[in-house]
């Protein structure tokens, strides 16, 4: 069998014909196409000729050949020209031409892989630039067939070629695919605890990927299951934005699928626009959503689909435009099998965002929230860190399930898997990833969630209630001391109400207001007196706006002043030394202030007039999951004597070295 690196290796040399006429960023379009092409051709090159007579034969007689085609081909796709790749070259001076009839002779549902590759423009530029030869006689001496290259081996050898596409062409390689490692273990821990009912003889299994790439997390899953029982029927549901992604998904399904029903099941478009399979619900569901993109180019129907509450896939909130990721959880959560029929469990692997970004009542805290107080999610798995192709940030691997076992209802496990010891390092690096885990790091992971131990380094177990918080809003009284000196009134130029008047009306306020008396107001209610006799005995008239400015130049705080009271006799709050407090879900507010902030401020009250959304309680209702903090060890500072002595060692290294530079 083929090693799919050397195979990777030589599909990249194609860049050396193509490189003066396409640009880096252009590789892609020839050499993606082409390898799928050139599998298929491998594939049906047997059968094709029993296929092309076969249509010559009943083309005039029956309607629908395709059931007929596809049972002589032996795979759910065939070709009726006379040419494959050999054949093509034999014609050096007709290829492109030929090549066309070539394309034309696919059936329907490989013509529609090709041509989300766009490659009838791919080969009218080959053609231009005189290279389709060339291309093809470089494809044709690799074999490809699944005989040479397992279809587990092709998904490295697209994998890669992907990766270098995008780092040519400075694009995030995230947005394609996963390191295998790390989908064994979403997958181990998703099926972790169905293993038993997995060995059903009969039992049928759906698993959906909203964001399948090249179809990595979807194959890997039914590798592990079939593991479990060689005889489970499982059936493979896939939905990708990017046409190229999709259409390699697409080609290597209709190559495992005898009757194509698992490539229909892979469907082209944005997930957050659309979904796909309206109305079908998964046993279980794996992804891993794209980092850091914005959903803007979906807004529109994201948001009307919000809009439709309980009845459309996002109502439990809209995360910042920013990040959509929350976005794919919460579909994949509006996809699982009710409990009535089973219940399903996900892994869906994310950065650190989804865990604390938002504050309370925001749209990512009111999505953990929905999936806190609906029991959803069991463990939280930290990843090691630089274990991704495209990035060397912490990512954690989120397990939920409606199914919930008995003994972790009402829990949440947070396992620390960034240590040393859950990951080796790589012989050479591939871009940013320089990590990776092999099946006795993943063994071990999944002991530590089985054990379910509840508090060891690198495994903590909390109820759900323990990452929510009820924000409260805390006011103090506005005091303030009131002065007529020059130096207050000359604030008043800033006032926007007194800005407006004209100079004679200037000039009439300042000399009313020079009229009062010189000495400090502790109290407004006092000024405020002062100040409307003053104005009632000049014949003048001041509005409310000019009142709030003249006292807002005039005044300063102070602790020692009365308190202001509103027309009500009720205290005003002062609005800059408003604060919150985050007080833990089931702890009484009331206790809470009497401990932590009535002995520091026993002026200050709670703001009964902001609320939960949800409940219309005091205060707002979130929810973080502060993963660090929870696994967080004090390390005490070195010894100062110790660090004193570095510094002397290094100072004389120093001297030592511009000794001998200058001597």
């Amino acid at each position: 069998m083929t090693d799919h690196s050397s195979v990777v290796s030589f599909i990249w040399n194609v860049a050396d014909l193509i490189r003066d006429r396409f640009k880096r960023g252009e590789y892609a379009d020839v050499i993606l196409p082409m390898t799928v092409l050139r599998r298929i051709d491998c594939v049906i090159r047997p059968t094709q000729d029993a296929v092309r007579a076969q249509h010559n034969e009943l083309k005039n007689k029956i309607e629908n050949l395709e059931p007929v085609l596809r049972k002589t081909s032996g795979v759910a796709f065939y070709n009726t020209s006379r040419f494959d790749f050999q054949r093509l070259l034999e014609d050096p001076n007709n290829i492109d031409n030929n090549v066309l009839t070539y394309y034309n002779g696919f059936s329907p549902n490989m013509q529609e892989v090709l041509d989300n590759f766009e490659f009838r423009n791919t080969l009218a530029r080959l053609a231009k630039h005189k290279l389709t030869y060339q291309v093809f006689e470089k494809f044709n001496s690799v074999d490809l067939h699944p005989d040479q290259i397992s279809n587990h081996q092709m998904g490295y050898v697209f994998e890669e070629l992907l990766r270098k596409f995008n780092e040519a062409n400075n694009e995030n390689p995230g947005e394609h695919f996963t390191p295998r490692e790390v989908i064994r273990l979403m997958t181990d821990l998703m099926l972790v605890t169905d293993h038993d009912e997995l060995k059903t003889p009969g039992i049928i299994r759906q698993i959906l990927d909203p964001c399948c790439g090249t179809g990595g997390m979807l194959t890997i899953a039914q590798s592990r299951i079939e593991a479990i029982n060689q005889n489970a029927r499982v059936e493979s549901f896939g939905q990708e934005v990017n046409p190229k992604t999709y259409a390699v998904t697409k080609s290597d399904m209709l190559l495992i699928s005898p009757d194509g029903k698992d490539a229909d099941r892979i469907r082209q478009g944005s997930t957050l626009e659309k979904d796909q399979f309206v109305g079908e619900n998964f046993h279980y569901l794996i992804a891993n959503p794209p980092y850091g993109k914005d959903w803007n180019a979906d807004k529109k129907d994201v948001e009307e689909e919000y809009a439709l509450g309980s009845a459309g896939r996002f109502a439990p909130g809209l995360p910042r435009k920013s990040d959509g990721q929350m976005l794919f959880m919460l579909h994949m959560l509006a996809k699982m099998k009710p409990v009535s029929e089973g219940g399903s469990r996900v892994a869906v692997v994310m950065n650190g965002s989804p865990l604390f970004t938002g504050d309370a009542n925001s749209g990512e805290s009111e999505i953990r929230r929905h999936v806190m107080e609906n029991d959803l999610l069991e463990a939280i798995v930290a990843m090691p860190e630089q274990i991704f192709y495209n990035t060397g940030i912490a990512t954690y691997i989120w397990i939920l399930s409606n199914r919930k076992p008995s003994h972790r209802k009402g829990k949440v496990q947070l396992i620390d898997a960034s240590g040393e010891d859950f990951w080796k390092p790589m012989r050479k690096s591939l871009g940013d990833k320089r990590r990776e885990m092999d099946e006795e790091h993943i063994a071990k992971v999944l002991e530590i969630y089985n054990s379910f131990e509840e508090d060891t380094d690198v495994s903590k177990v909390y109820p759900t209630t323990f990452f929510g918080y009820r924000k409260v809003t805390v006011d103090r009284p506005l005091k303030i001391n009131i002065h007529t000196s020059e130096e207050r009134m000359s604030r008043l130029e800033d006032q926007k109400a007194f800005e407006k008047l004209d100079a004679n009306e200037k000039s009439e306020i300042l000399a009313m207001l020079n009229a009062l008396p010189k000495h400090l107001y502790m109290n407004r209610a006092d000024f405020i007196e002062g100040l409307k006799a003053e104005v009632k005995a000049r014949g003048m008239k001041i509005r409310a706006p000019l009142q709030k400015a003249i006292i807002a130049a005039l005044s300063e705080r102070d602790k020692d002043a009365a308190v202001c009271l509103n027309a009500k006799g009720i205290a005003e709050h002062d609005g800059d030394l408003r604060d919150t407090e985050r007080i833990p879900l089931g702890e009484n507010i009331d206790a809470y202030m009497e401990k932590e902030v009535w002995p520091h401020v026993p002026d200050a009250w709670i703001n009964e007039g902001v609320t939960d959304k949800t409940t219309g309680e005091v205060g707002k209702v979130g929810y973080e999951i502060n993963f660090n903090r929870y696994f967080y060890v004090y390390t005490p500072p070195r010894p100062l004597e110790e660090v004193e002595g570095e510094i002397l060692q290094l100072q004389t290294q120093i001297n030592d070295l511009m000794g001998q530079l200058f001597n």
